[in-house]
């Protein structure tokens, strides 16, 4: 596995570029390499990151999606050889607004022959580009392993094993729309699948399963699991399953016992804050092998 502590790449010194959507995880990946003494350059998708976030602390640029055509040039200028894709890109770029550009006309072609694959598609035609263009695409996972999910349950609430039948019936799910690159989680109660993610993310398919639940759809006394792998063949660059406090307490608020995530293909942001939350509402957060039956 390859570390960011190398320092050449070619003639160039190494220096990691996060492209930042929403969420934590950019913000813990600048931080981690500025603790390591490296000098992370960010470039801000915009409108996604908010306000008090710790990116804007670093040297940064901010990019409209419409102008993403210049990403290349922007890294090239920062003296970046080394990318992560990381954070949540809510909003789609709207097509009368594009800024057409050189590289833009040629991201095209790769990102139009992967449409058809959805969300996986069309970031495997960016990754695709960026390597055209000479720099080597990294994984969250390879800048902050310790993010990285085990086979480890990390609280003090364990699955029982009628939460392990959930949890087969989970993740077989949640494989099953992820090679159909619809989305990474399942949700399974009584060892029956009641709900898949969709466009809407995790913390959606949590306030849905909720809706269900306070509307006598799903029994109130019934346990059940969050499961979250990585889609079958996934770029794995980008989009890993991630989960943080949040999705703890969305859980709970469904009324599910447990989160169950892909170990070596999900990573825990803010791990001490997850298993604090997990132990005060009594949930269990455990990783499970994507290859179990």
């Amino acid at each position: 596995m390859s570390t960011p502590e190398a320092a050449e790449t070619g003639a160039r010194p190494r220096r990691v570029a996060i492209v930042a959507g929403g969420g934590r995880l950019p913000a813990d990946l600048a931080v981690g390499l500025a603790e390591r003494g490296q000098n992370p350059f960010v470039v801000i998708a915009g409108g996604e990151v908010l306000p008090g976030s710790e990116l804007w602390r670093f040297e940064h640029e901010v990019i409209e999606l419409e102008e993403f055509g210049r990403l290349a040039r922007v890294l090239k200028k920062a003296g970046a050889s080394h990318v992560v894709l990381a954070g949540a890109i809510e909003r789609r770029p709207a097509l009368s607004r594009l800024k057409w550009t050189f590289d833009l006309i040629a991201m095209l072609p790769r990102v139009a022959a992967t449409l058809g694959r959805g969300d996986d598609g069309i970031l495997r035609g960016i990754v695709g580009f960026l390597e055209a263009r000479g720099f080597t695409v990294m994984g969250a996972h390879e800048i902050l392993p310790d993010l990285v999910a085990t086979t480890a349950t990390l609280t003090r609430a364990r699955p029982t094993a009628k939460d392990r039948r959930d949890i087969a019936a989970g993740l077989a799910a949640a494989q099953a729309i992820g090679a159909l690159d619809i989305g990474q989680a399942a949700i399974a109660i009584g060892g029956r699948v009641v709900a898949l993610e969709g466009i809407e993310g995790t913390d959606g398919l949590l306030a849905r399963v909720a809706r269900l639940r306070s509307h006598g759809r799903i029994a109130t006394s019934s346990r059940g699991v969050l499961v979250k792998c990585a889609k079958p063949g996934q770029e794995l660059r980008a989009d890993l399953p991630t989960i943080g406090p949040k999705s703890v307490e969305g859980a709970h608020a469904a009324g599910l016992v447990g989160i169950a995530v892909e170990a070596g293909h999900s990573i825990i942001l803010d791990q001490r804050k997850v298993i604090e939350a997990a132990d005060r509402l009594g949930l269990f957060v455990t990783g499970v092998d994507g290859r179990a039956p």
